[in-house]
């Protein structure tokens, strides 16, 4: 069976934007659309509605001028209307040249939301064609609510393919608007589009209200569709599109299709559009999510060391991921074993029995052990001297005024010298980081880790007493993470704690 090439257009910038509390600025577009056809290799993105503000005309201006300037200005798209000139003038004046045109796909919506019979809306959609061919700008035609259309009025549909099909629109793409199809109907309606139109390019857009956004994906490519739309992390109005990396990897593995989508920068594309959108990524979403590469069980990781009996076509590899195995209540001596290998600690059985003890106390607690605080757990438990704090924080001091910035006084002891510094910051925190950089650069001409991301855990239950568990990753160079932990009533104590930890575990691998 010949491998068929199935198109993707990412609708992040514009439909992804309708996301409830989502609106990226114009610079975050640009950056976003340069990963995305740079790195990702998507083969279209849609960026844009027209006529929306003044800032959506400069974001559009911003990626278009980066686009041409890397002969990809045809791989980016807006969405516009049936206003006659209006739309193919903004599109135009934004530098884009491709034009995704909103039409309506059912009777209802012709009828009650525009009040026009379905001659007067393909006479009106022709003649933005025709504009828009007279001004060089392609067209992509939406039949909006298309499975609503098919459902309920089909020979509407028909009637306008079968005069549409006939015009210069490039691609008819066919919207689940109301996210209301389930596989079998996307099956049936997509076989009866291509049968009765072979020679028509069709795109399937799929939303996630039962959350069957990537089986109506899959669905649609096996029933003819030539091309998918996805968002970044599945966002999207109401409950979201489908997401990018799960569509990516089912057309692969399930479907042994053919993409453009380079794999390994689904991740990276991830977290770029989580941190600029504001929407945190479930730990479960599959592919991108933190644990979704995590083995608890300890049979699971047992399993893996003999032969991978655990592992399925989704290795974190493939994503520029790893495997982890987590440590926890559940974890047992593999899982324990398998991480104290990746971090180079080598104990006897009997050893390795009790500091699983200690782990297991630790999981009934409910307290969350990473492999950053194993060599601790193992120092704490056996008093072994492979991670002998060899930085210690001596004392510290940080103020809070209002009005003014928060001042820190820090003295710590790196390898049995004491030194002492003091910086201001934008927070309690950030003044404590400052006064150790300084020390650091100060008196051991030696760079800091740059802070790649802070989390911070708060119980529910509203008590003020509360242990607050604060996470930070840590950039290393050469595109190493270090994830250390601290937990503490008191949230920069917890951050500091943390901090500590990190700076022991660089100590240590430098002394090995």
């Amino acid at each position: 069976m010949k491998q068929r090439y199935i198109e993707i257009m990412d609708s992040t910038l514009r439909d992804g934007e309708q996301t409830s509390g989502v609106s990226f600025l114009p610079h975050e577009k640009l950056m976003i659309a340069r990963m995305l056809l740079r790195d990702l290799n998507v083969d279209r993105i849609e960026v844009a509605s027209a006529r929306v503000s003044e800032g959506e005309m400069e974001a559009v201006r911003m990626i278009c001028r980066y686009a041409r300037q890397i002969d990809m200005l045809e791989k980016v798209e807006v969405l516009g209307f049936v206003d006659g000139n209006v739309s193919v003038d903004w599109v135009r004046d934004a530098g884009c040249q491709t034009l995704n045109l909103l039409a309506k796909g059912s009777l209802r919506h012709c009828k009650e939301q525009l009040g026009k019979t379905p001659e007067q809306h393909i006479e009106d959609i022709q003649q933005v064609v025709a504009y828009a061919k007279e001004n060089g700008i392609s067209v992509n035609l939406y039949l909006e609510d298309w499975s609503s259309g098919m459902k309920d009025s089909s020979k509407y549909v028909y009637q306008m393919m079968d005069v549409l099909s006939k015009s210069d629109i490039k691609r008819f793409m066919l919207p689940d608007t109301l996210g209301i199809m389930n596989p079998l109907q996307v099956v049936e309606y997509f076989r009866k589009m291509v049968k009765r139109y072979p020679d028509v390019h069709f795109d399937f857009h799929a939303h996630n209200d039962y959350d069957l956004a990537v089986s109506n994906s899959l669905a649609a490519a096996l029933s003819g569709a030539k091309g998918l739309h996805v968002t970044v992390n599945g966002l999207g109005e109401r409950c979201g599109n489908a997401p990018l990396s799960s569509v990516q990897v089912i057309l692969k593995d399930q479907f042994n299709a053919k993409t453009s989508i380079i794999e390994n920068k689904l991740n990276d594309i991830s977290r770029l559009v989580e941190s600029y959108s504001g929407i945190a990524v479930a730990p479960n979403q599959p592919i991108i999510g933190d644990n979704v590469f995590t083995q608890v069980a300890g049979v699971h990781a047992d399993g893996d060391q003999k032969g991978g009996l655990y592992h399925n076509s989704l290795v974190p590899e493939r994503f520029g991921r790893k495997r982890e195995y987590a440590l926890g209540k559940t974890s047992g001596r593999a899982n324990i074993a398998r991480n104290l290998k990746e971090l180079g600690l080598e104990l006897t059985a009997e050893q390795t029995q009790r500091v699983t003890k200690r782990i297991t106390e630790l999981g009934d607690r409910k307290e969350v052990v990473t492999q950053e605080d194993l060599p601790f757990i193992v120092s704490d438990v056996l008093k072994h001297d492979v991670t002998e704090d060899r930085v210690k924080l001596v004392s510290y001091q940080v103020s809070l005024a209002y009005g003014l910035k928060p001042l820190a006084n820090v003295k710590v002891e790196i390898n049995g010298n004491q030194y002492e510094g003091h910086s201001s910051g934008d927070g309690q925190y950030d003044a404590f980081v400052k006064a150790l950089r300084k020390i650091y650069k100060e008196y051991l001409d030696r760079s800091f880790p740059i802070l790649e991301n802070y989390a911070v855990s708060i119980p529910p239950g509203g008590r003020t007493d509360a242990l607050v568990q604060t996470v930070i990753t840590w950039q290393m160079g050469e595109g190493r993470l270090l994830r250390t932990r601290g937990l503490d009533a008191d949230q920069t104590e917890a951050a500091i704690k943390a901090t500590i930890k990190m700076l022991n575990m660089i100590e240590q691998q430098d002394k090995a």
